[in-house]
Order: structure tokens, then sequence, then C-alpha cells
């Protein structure tokens, strides 16, 4: 009992870990929320803006690169470069 208790744990932690991984998304900025310092892609995925990157930089129709993790079930940048 106490080797399957383990090997849950394990499993849970795995599991509960793998949004802390940063990923890479690239597309092409459909809108900027300055208010809310946010953006989203031309996919949908919207994007919150840390501290360091001001949304007034970023304009809609620019193709980027953001680097982001999963936060509390939102997807918050940690960087946003240009496409090549």
């Amino acid at each position: 009992m106490k080797k399957s208790a383990i090997a849950a744990a394990m499993i849970f932690a795995a599991v509960s870990s793998t949004g802390a991984f940063a990923k890479a998304a690239t597309g092409t900025i459909a809108s900027v929320d300055k208010k809310g310092d946010s953006i989203t892609l031309s996919d949908g995925k919207t994007f919150t803006l840390p501290e360091g990157i001001e949304a007034e930089t970023l304009k809609v129709g620019e193709k980027v690169v953001v680097t982001y993790s999963t936060k509390a079930g939102k997807l918050a940048a940690s960087s946003i470069k240009p496409a090549k």
C-alpha cells in the first residue's frame, strides 16, 4: 500500500508540474489590450504581459514569438520577440 501511495504522489507531481515549463507560440497579434496588459494572437490565444513588457510597444498585425507558461489556467507571457 505504501508503494502505491508513493507512486501516485510521483505521478501527480509529474502531471502537475508540466504547466510550469515554458512553451512558445508564433503568431500575428490580432488585438492589444492596454488596460488589461494582454495581447491576443490571430489563433485566439490571449497572453497576459509581465512587468517590463508594455502593451503600448506592441502593434496589431505584428508577427511575434511568445514564450509563455500557464499560471492558474491563464497563459502568461515571459517574453515577446519579433518572428523571423
